[in-house]
């Protein structure tokens, strides 16, 4: 759906209450991009429904984490309906279920 966002982009998802962050404090803003927003795509369209969008964003967790086991990916992600980490999507006070950011390993830092 989306990658990297510039100022103007980011200023309008901040002002819609779609990110808690301003320019260029998100991982949107990095080039290249450290967050992506993406959504299953069913039968011709979008499907933003919360159970679909949780669905699809345990498959894509699911999958990152193993191939970060085997050694293809070099950075873990976390979702944005789940930021906290502990796997519980029911206690964020900001979830944005398209959300995937990549996490900074200690030589990013």
């Amino acid at each position: 759906v989306c990658g990297h966002r510039d100022k103007s982009e980011q200023d309008k998802v901040f002002a819609e209450g779609k990110s808690k962050l301003k320019y260029p404090q998100s991982k949107h803003n990095k080039i290249p991009s450290w967050a992506v927003d993406a959504a299953p795509y069913i039968n011709g369209k979008i499907d933003w429904t919360r159970d679909q969008m949780l669905f699809f964003a345990g498959y894509v967790k699911g999958k990152a984490d193993q191939l970060f086991k085997i050694g293809v990916m070099s950075h873990r992600i976390r979702l944005g309906a789940d930021f906290s980490g502990d796997n519980n999507v029911n206690n964020e006070r900001f979830s944005d279920c398209p959300h995937f950011e990549l996490m900074p390993n200690e030589r990013d830092i």
